[in-house]
This record gives structure tokens, sequence and C-alpha cells, in this order.
């Protein structure tokens, strides 16, 4: 199972967990896992079925450039991360 580390923002919908184990392939299978388990959490992190402005996936130390179609192995760390915006 992936692990999917929570942001701060949405752990009280995971009672807390900082980390959370879901299956999946893909980005959007591991966000309906978490909606599966901990209702409430694909809706605060996509919104029209994409990942939601100000968002940004890593998977495995790496920025997904795929958003909710970035492949997904059973041993990966998934990130939900605040974009960073430079100015």
């Amino acid at each position: 199972m992936a692990r999917v580390f929570i942001p701060a923002q949405i752990r009280d919908l995971t009672d807390g967990q900082e980390v959370v184990e879901v299956n999946g392939t893909t980005v959007r299978e591991v966000i309906e896992g978490l909606e599966s388990i901990h209702p409430g959490t694909r809706e605060r992190l996509c919104r029209d079925g994409q990942l939601r402005p100000g968002l940004m996936i890593a998977v495995d130390s790496s920025v997904a450039s795929s958003g909710l179609r970035t492949s997904i192995n059973r041993d990966s760390e998934v990130h939900f991360l605040p974009a960073i915006g430079g100015g």
C-alpha cells in the first residue's frame, strides 16, 4: 500500500493521523481510497475533478507533473503540498 502523508489542514478528517496507507495505482485512485476511509478528503484535495489550485503532489520525492494521473507504486510515498509561488 502507498503511504500517504496527510496535510495538517485536513487531519481533522483522518482523526489526526499524519500517514494513511491506501491502495491505488494512480494519485486519483489513492484519493478515492482516502475518501472511502475518511469521507471529505476528496473534497478538500480536489475541485471539479482536478487537484485544488494551490496544491501540488510529490510522489517518491519528485513533483508529479501528471497530476491525478501520476502512477503510484505499491510502496510509494505520496505528499500533498502547498504550491510555492515566487515573486
